[in-house]
C-alpha cells in the first residue's frame, strides 16, 4: 500500500512543502470519505427498524450510560488501531469502526430532530451541517494561516471533557436537564478540540498517519455537529 511506511516516518512539520501538501490532501480526503460513510450508514440504520428501535431504547437512564461507555470504549479502540498499528488495513478498520459507532449513537438525536422539525427534517439537518462545516473550516483556517501550535489546549480540553462527562453522568442518574448553556459550552469545547487536532495535523503527526489524523478530525467535527444539532433541535 502506498502509505505503508515512509522513510523514517518523519514528523509532518519536517517534510518538504510538497510532501506536507500531499499529507494534508490525503487526510482531508479521508475525512470527507468518513463523513460520506457516516451519512450512508446513518441512512441505512434508519431503514432498519430493529436497529432504530434498539438505539432508541437505550436513550433513558442507565441504558444511555451503558451506550456512552460502549461508545467511549470503541473510540479508544479505534484510535489505537489507527495510531499504533503498522498495517494500513488496520488503520482503515479503526476509522470505519469509529464511523459506524458515531452513526449508531447519533440515531436518537437525529430522530429527535426529525420529530421537532416543522418545515422538514432535512432543513434542520442541513442547517446544522452548514453551521458545523463553516465553523470547522474557519477554525482550521486559523491554524493553517497562523501556523500556531495549539498543543497547550490539551490539558484544558482534558479538564473540560472530564467535567462535561461528569455532568452528563449526573444528569442521567438524577434526571435533570443540562440545558441550552451546556450545549453552548460543548460547542466551545468542540471548537477547541478542532483547533487542537488541526494543530496536531500540522505539527505532530507522522507522514504515515493520515488515517489517524482524519479520525481525530472526524471525532471533533462530529462532536461539534452533535451539539449544534442539539441546540437547533430544541422546541
Amino acid at each position: 500500500m502506498e502509505n505503508h511506511l515512509t522513510p523514517n516516518n518523519q514528523v509532518v512539520s519536517t517534510l518538504t512543502e510538497v510532501e506536507r501538501a500531499s499529507f494534508y490532501r490525503k487526510t482531508y480526503m479521508h475525512l470527507a470519505g468518513a463523513v460520506l460513510l457516516f451519512v450512508l450508514v446513518e441512512t441505512l440504520f434508519f431503514q432498519i427498524p430493529p436497529v432504530l428501535n434498539f438505539a432508541l431504547s437505550l436513550t433513558g437512564g442507565y441504558s444511555w450510560l451503558i451506550m456512552l461507555a460502549a461508545f467511549m470504549f470503541i473510540t479508544n479502540y479505534a484510535e489505537r488501531l489507527a495510531l499504533k498499528s503498522e498495517n494500513t488495513n488496520i488503520h482503515y478498520l479503526g476509522l470505519v469502526l469509529y464511523v459506524i459507532a458515531e452513526a449508531f449513537i447519533f440515531i436518537p438525536l437525529i430522530f429527535i430532530a426529525v420529530m421537532v422539525a416543522e418545515d422538514g427534517a432535512l432543513t434542520i439537518l442541513n442547517q446544522a451541517a452548514i453551521m458545523t462545516l463553516s465553523l470547522f473550516t474557519g477554525l482550521s483556517a486559523i491554524v493553517f494561516l497562523t501556523k500556531k501550535d495549539f498543543s497547550f489546549l490539551k490539558s484544558i480540553l482534558a479538564v473540560g471533557f472530564a467535567i462535561a462527562l461528569g455532568l452528563i453522568i449526573a444528569g442521567t442518574l438524577f434526571g435533570f436537564n443540562l440545558g441550552l448553556w451546556f450545549s453552548v459550552a460543548m460547542v466551545v469545547l468542540a471548537s477547541g478540540s478542532i483547533l487542537y487536532q488541526t494543530s496536531n495535523l500540522v505539527h505532530n503527526y507522522r507522514s504515515n498517519q493520515h488515517v489517524a489524523a482524519s479520525l481525530a478530525l472526524f471525532a471533533s467535527l462530529m462532536l461539534l455537529f452533535w451539539y449544534i444539532l442539539s441546540i437547533l433541535s430544541r422546541d
